[in-house]
């Protein structure tokens, strides 16, 4: 019997194994030699399998890299292609003294717009928002009121929030502004051109008007001329409106310089005449879109909430009232060049107007006298 407490060790574990018989030792040799090629085999397997994945992940990275290329690509065309769109739209600004009838020039010329096929939008940027009441045949609220009842969270905001349909197809927005005495109307025009744009709407339409509250007396009010690319000055036979013309053709000149904006021309609006208006034009050249003569059912049409256009309907003799405007409308859209105007300076202003008035009289009286030394 082998004592097995030679070949274990003091704790009962195995000692060292033992050297194999002489006649056995090619074999496990052979063995051995084997299972190295079989070592060696899987190793250059995992080599290959691992420059496969490497191709693979290579590849994919490559992939993905042409991918954002095209990606990037098509978001380059299709903003080319938005901005071609943005160009095609035609956004007008409408100033002029306060009570010079800009509101009924600016929803009368939006129909006109409108009846020559043009996708219309008005936005009234004045507080007291009656812009487009007679479009509409209501106040409408203000993007100010629909942004306070949303906390001010532009995504809870649909475009019927604040957009609505006026006669004519024509649609209408109000700006509205801050409570009287505080804030800036600037502020408010800006923040209603954002929302029309993250809405998608300022984009959808041929014409936009911009009918702006009174003259500009400060940057606040010229915010409209930023987005504008033409701007119309309502004005009558007066020094008053003609003094207020010449300011916004100073800050048309100022906004020129950093944004493509020209003066489409001025239009005359209740003028039985014309002469100091033509006087003007003389020394600060700039094109006369129109001139309307004082017409009362104008002035009854504001008092009915409805325009000329909509009266007409049921009167067929103001559908030569209704002339005016497309012939405004028409001369628009033709695409005028327009001008920046070399505005003059006040007391220039002051003494042009009031010696062409003082010379106007003293030739009547001579005039007259010579009528009576006549007869």
């Amino acid at each position: 019997m082998i004592d097995k407490r030679k070949e274990e060790g003091p704790q009962g574990k195995q000692g060292p194994p033992a050297e194999a018989p002489l006649c056995l030792r090619p074999l496990l040799a052979g063995i051995l030699h084997q299972k190295k090629k079989k070592r060696k085999k899987e190793k250059k397997k995992k080599r290959k399998k691992e420059k496969k994945k490497k191709r693979k992940k290579e590849k994919k990275k490559k992939r993905k890299k042409e991918k954002k290329k095209k990606r990037k690509k098509e978001k380059k065309k299709k903003r080319k292609k938005e901005k071609k769109k943005k160009r095609k739209n035609m956004k007008l600004a409408v100033y002029g003294k306060g009570g010079i009838g800009k509101s009924t020039v600016s929803c009368n010329l939006s129909i006109a717009l409108a009846r020559r096929g043009k996708k219309v939008l008005q936005i009234g940027c004045d507080p007291k928002h009656d812009s487009t009441f007679t479009l509409t045949g209501f106040l409408i609220p203000t993007i100010i009121d629909t942004l306070q009842a949303k906390d001010y969270h532009y995504e809870d905001i649909w475009p019927e929030d604040v957009i609505y349909k006026g006669y004519g197809g024509v649609s209408c927005v109000e700006a509205g502004g801050p409570p009287a005495g505080a804030g800036c109307g600037g502020y408010v025009v800006g923040e209603t051109v954002k929302l029309l744009k993250e809405l998608n709407a300022f984009y959808e339409y041929d014409v936009i008007l911009f009918d702006v509250l009174g003259d500009v007396v400060c940057g606040g009010f010229a915010a409209p001329l930023n987005y504008a690319d033409y701007c119309l000055i309502v004005t009558d036979n007066g020094f008053d409106a003609l003094f207020a013309a010449n300011r916004i053709g100073a800050s048309i000149r100022e906004k020129s310089r950093s944004h493509p904006l020209r003066c489409a021309g001025l239009i005359g609006n209740r003028s039985s005449q014309r002469d100091l208006i033509d006087k003007y034009v003389e020394h600060c050249p700039m094109p006369i879109l129109e001139v309307l003569p004082l017409i009362e059912d104008i002035r009854i049409s504001r008092v009915k909430a409805q325009t000329i256009f909509e009266l007409a309907e049921s009167n067929p003799e103001l559908e030569e009232v209704c002339d005016f405007y497309l012939n405004i409308g028409d001369q628009i859209l033709s695409g005028p060049e327009g001008v920046v105007p070399k505005e003059l300076m006040d007391r220039e202003l002051f003494s042009l107007l009031s010696d062409y008035y003082l010379n106007k009289t003293s030739q009547e009286e001579t005039q007259n006298e010579t009528d009576f030394l006549m007869v």
